[in-house]
């Protein structure tokens, strides 16, 4: 198990190679102990139905890159050789199917992906129990292991060199900074105790960063009486702030 949640918040890293790649990216940290897991139920379709809603009125008839934030991350994977228009950034891809519906996956995941479409920003949940060491985004090497699923058979995959990662001591947690999790640390039936990632680049400042972080707190809290949260904001400039 993963040890006191405040204290692995604290070892959370961001390299410096990212840093120079995008000098305004900020990650948002949050840990929850106490979650209420479970299938998709009541509560989390009235977020889902919610984020819909802001969804259509944020966008209208436009498509989703035309928002200054979404534009901004898709710049970011092309400057690691990726292709937004085949791997999306994680907000892009829910806020395109938002007009046709949310996904409805279980109850923990359906909340903070309400929250990353009604705040536009991408926001990934990671089982903490799960996980073997820090969490550190880096460039990659190529070398790393990533645990998936093809065809509906398990399968381990490598990121390209120079791809940007989340990572731990096992291996690739995110594979292009939020596109895709794996399948050791995802959020299951059984998930007591996760980690939420919320970034950040430039056209989010940071009250809309704080105020995404507030209203998944909040979510959290309602959804699951007890919880117990903590919180840390990592910068490219290895400034951070605890809650």
């Amino acid at each position: 198990m993963t040890p006191d949640a405040a204290q692995w918040l604290d070892s959370a890293a961001i390299d410096p190679a990212v840093v120079a790649l995008r000098p305004d990216y900020r990650a948002l940290l949050i840990t929850a102990e106490g979650l209420r897991p479970g299938p998709s139920d009541e509560f989390s379709e009235g977020m889902l139905a919610a984020a819909e809603s802001t969804a259509r009125e944020l966008l209208g008839d436009g498509p989703a890159e035309q928002h200054p934030h979404i534009a901004a991350w898709r710049e970011a994977f092309r400057a690691f050789g990726a292709k937004p228009q085949r791997t999306r950034p994680s907000a892009e891809a829910l806020l395109r199917r938002a007009p046709a519906g949310l996904p409805r996956v279980d109850r923990l995941t359906d909340i903070y992906n309400a929250i990353s479409v009604a705040h536009v920003l991408p926001l990934g949940g990671e089982d903490l129990d799960h996980y073997a060491g820090p969490a550190r985004l880096v460039r990659a090497t190529g070398d790393e292991t990533f645990e998936t699923t093809a065809g509906g058979e398990a399968v381990v995959e490598h990121p390209a060199p120079g791809e940007v990662v989340w990572r731990d001591d096992a291996g690739v947690t995110c594979r292009r900074w939020n596109w895709r999790q794996c399948t050791r640390t995802r959020l299951t039936h059984t998930t007591t105790r996760a980690m939420f990632v919320l970034d950040a680049l430039g056209p989010l400042d940071d009250a809309a960063l704080t105020a995404a972080g507030e209203a998944l707190a909040t979510a959290l809290t309602d959804g699951c009486p007890g919880v117990r949260i903590h919180s840390r904001l990592v910068t490219g400039a290895s400034e951070a702030v605890a809650g």
